[in-house]
């Protein structure tokens, strides 16, 4: 019996399927850090804007 077939086939059907699995892992890991990374991010630009807007009116408030 000749596994040396077997197993070249073998490689060949499940090394893509491997790699496509590792890599839709990867994307969907990458994807959800990412989203929460950017609604902290957008968040603090807009604690950023609203003491920066604060700031501004206490300024044009003591303005003569």
């Amino acid at each position: 019996m000749d596994l040396g077939a077997f197993n070249w086939s073998l490689l060949t059907i499940l090394g893509p399927i491997l790699i496509v699995v590792v890599v839709l892992w990867a994307v969907l890991k990458n994807h959800k850090s990412s989203r929460a990374e950017i609604d902290r991010t957008e968040a603090a630009t807009r604690d950023l804007y609203k003491e920066e807007d604060a700031a501004h009116q206490r300024r044009s408030d003591v303005a003569p």
